[in-house]
């Protein structure tokens, strides 16, 4: 059993509240969710309006479908119109 786990940090520069912020991340969150079935929360930042760091996990028996899903996370955050993708890192266990 592979595990990898991807956190994702944003900037979103036109949010100009808590609850813009967390609009917008839910809409990612939830297309997330249905698009690749990985777990995911807001890890760090609630408090910031602009920022957001998100972790997300994704399991399977097989390396190279969990590294080929984290980096599918990666290209879907890079192109959220919404906000910028501030930074990103991988991991397996």
């Amino acid at each position: 059993m592979i595990i990898g786990v991807l956190t994702i940090e944003f900037h979103f520069p036109y949010a100009r509240s808590i609850k813009d912020k967390r609009r917008l991340l839910h809409g990612f969150k939830e297309k997330m969710r249905e698009r690749y079935n990985v777990a995911l929360a807001e890890i760090d930042y609630q408090d910031k309006w602009q920022r957001a760091k998100l972790g997300l996990v994704s399991i399977n028996s097989s390396a190279h479908i969990v590294e080929e899903t984290l980096h599918k996370l990666v290209r879907d955050a890079a192109n959220l119109e919404e906000g910028e993708l501030a930074g990103w890192d991988m991991k397996f266990v």
